[in-house]
């Protein structure tokens, strides 16, 4: 909202900001722009969005082909090596001769060898069955295997291997599970019986994680989030109640705490340069200190403190330079201050983008799943069943790739249009008694109405960067293992990246430009580089020091956090008496 603002250059008082820009630069008359009512807007980049709804097309003709000839069930309801899938009726499958059974009432997925699962072609090794309950206890002899179908109904051999014969078959070993089976459990909308034994457990959850690449980290993160979903849904509540307090604080008293953060910078810095010197000079006349690590502690400490001082010899000077800018910054939090007072629903916006957000995301994953089992069974020479992929389904599988990252951003730049549109219209009204009554409301009805077409170019350019990037990333992964690889594919990062950056920067403010004056893409992003290019001390000067300002909110908000689940740590932790029962000591 803040670069909203700044490309509206508040410090004028009339309603011809962009316009009187352009007078003052001594542009022609027909060059002008000014900001144009509802009634006089046009659809701007027709053809984009023409192109963007024949993609979105494919993208529907892709989701309709999944769900025809994909089989999402296959990864929900689980399958064995014989092409059955657990919990419903099969049609058989020519030349495997334990396709096609009743699977009604065998709805869990069992392997035979769930403790030494091995990754083979993209395909787990161990053969899997269909059963109606898992173990619940370690089965140590066929004997057990015998007693455990008779008693809960549920066959943990091979579907033609008769119970009565488990203890018989001289080839029941290969025809039944390893033993000993350790105790299993099914969880909720997994359907698989998962071994409860530690060893058997890493094994078993490391060999099906990584049957989707990258999954480890995803595992390990949402491991993470379920183990503490207390303290995270703690935290958040915490972080957005600290968010809105200052929030308030900006509101009412801008100049007093931004003196005031500035102020905290300033002893903050001369504060720990102060005790990093005042360490080093300790540690380096400390007689004590003779071993070779403490010797490299005092050299780290003085490289601290030099590193420590430069950072608070910079920003000293950037405060003492831009000082007398520091006024302009309060001017565009008071601005900012009024738009959110007549506009409160601009802070829950991004609330509602992120549901969007989320709503596609599901979509797409649920059709990127169904589009991946879309494959016919073949049986092979040991009577099992394999699924392979048809062809063209790579193909599919990148544009629906495509899709995801084209229309995220599309998203996300409908997004900052909206902002900006509800914040020219609140600025921009000539009748202060009569303002907008909607314009949130106002400001997506324009959008739909005239610049999707902008929204989807800018999208687009966005995209076309950020593809590289991600397939570069997948390379880095393949070989992370190379050290030259490493820093090569760290340059090309770089190198993506910052183009990247500079687009978003200039697309943000071409959506502004677009919702004040109506034009297309080209035309609004040129008028913005012309904007910020004549006005660039004042604007880099006030943007550096509301970002600034931005930045030490938001560590406020991250180390208030921090500090609360630190005490919350400490509450929960353990005590016992000491052994004279006088003082209690955390247990370690």
């Amino acid at each position: 909202m803040t670069d909203c603002v700044l490309i509206m250059q508040p410090e004028q008082p009339n309603g011809y900001q962009h316009q009187r820009a352009l007078q003052d630069s001594g542009d022609s008359i027909s060059e002008l722009q000014e900001w144009r009512p509802v009634a006089y807007r046009k659809c701007t980049d027709t053809l984009w969005l023409l192109l963007f709804c024949l993609f979105w097309a494919g993208l529907m003709f892709i989701s309709g082909y999944a769900v025809v000839a994909g089989a999402a069930e296959r990864l929900v309801l689980g399958y064995d090596s014989f092409g059955n899938i657990c919990g419903r009726k099969n049609t058989p499958v020519e030349g495997a001769n334990l396709s096609g059974l009743d699977m009604t009432n065998k709805k869990y997925v069992f392997f035979l060898n769930s403790c030494s699962l091995e990754i083979q072609s993209l395909r787990i090794s161990s053969l899997s069955l269909c059963v109606s309950s898992c173990p619940q206890e370690q089965l140590n002899s066929l004997e057990d295997l015998q007693s455990f179908a008779r008693n809960n109904g549920s066959f943990l051999c091979i579907y033609n291997l008769n119970v009565s014969n488990y203890t018989l078959n001289p080839k029941a070993a290969q025809l039944c599970p390893t033993l000993p089976v350790p105790p299993s459990k099914s969880f909720p909308l997994f359907n698989r019986c998962v071994p409860q034994n530690p060893e058997c457990y890493s094994k078993y959850a490391s060999v099906l994680i990584s049957m989707v690449n990258e999954m480890d980290v995803f595992h390990r993160i949402l491991s993470g989030i379920l183990a503490g979903r207390d303290t995270v849904i703690g935290l958040s509540v915490l972080a957005l109640a600290f968010s809105l307090i200052l929030v308030l604080a900006f509101r009412f008293i801008q100049t007093l705490l931004i003196h005031t953060l500035i102020a905290l910078v300033v002893f903050g810095l001369l504060f720990i340069s102060g005790v990093l010197w005042w360490l080093h000079y300790d540690y380096r006349n400390d007689p004590s200190t003779e071993l070779e690590t403490e010797k490299e502690n005092v050299k780290f400490l003085l490289g601290y403190a030099i590193f420590s001082t430069i950072v608070t010899v910079v920003l000293l000077s950037l405060i003492f330079v831009l000082r007398k800018r520091l006024q302009f910054a309060v001017q565009l939090f008071r601005i900012v201050d009024k738009i959110i007072g007549r506009i409160p629903f601009l802070l829950f916006q991004p609330l509602g983008t992120f549901l969007i957000l989320t709503v596609f995301w599901v979509f797409w994953v649920a059709v990127l799943l169904s589009l991946g089992t879309a494959g016919t069974a073949e049986s092979t020479s040991g009577g099992q069943v394999e699924y392979r992929a048809l062809s063209g389904i790579c193909y599919m599988a990148w544009y629906h790739f495509v899709g995801l990252i084209w229309t995220s951003e599309f998203i996300l730049a409908c997004q900052q249009m909206v902002i900006a549109g509800a914040v020219v219209t609140c600025y921009f009204n000539r009748n202060k008694n009569n303002p907008s009554p909607h314009p949130v409301l106002s400001s997506i009805s324009v959008l739909f109405c005239y610049h999707l077409g902008t929204a989807v170019k800018g999208s687009f350019l966005i995209t076309i960067l950020r593809i590289p990037r991600i397939v570069l990333l997948y390379l880095y992964n393949i070989l992370n293992q190379k050290k030259n690889a490493k820093c090569l594919f760290s340059c090309c990062f770089c190198c993506v990246c910052c183009p990247e950056s500079c687009l978003r920067y200039f697309n943000q403010h071409a959506y502004t430009t677009t919702a004040i004056n109506g034009t297309n893409f080209c035309t609004s992003a040129k008028d913005a580089v012309c904007i910020l290019a004549r006005n660039s001390a004042k604007l880099a000067s006030i943007s550096c020091l509301g970002d600034f300002l931005l930045f030490l909110g938001k560590t406020f908000v991250s180390q208030s956090n921090k500090l609360t689940e630190g005490q919350n740590h400490r509450s929960t932790t353990p005590f016992q008496d000491n052994e004279d029962g006088t003082e209690l000591q955390p247990m370690t």
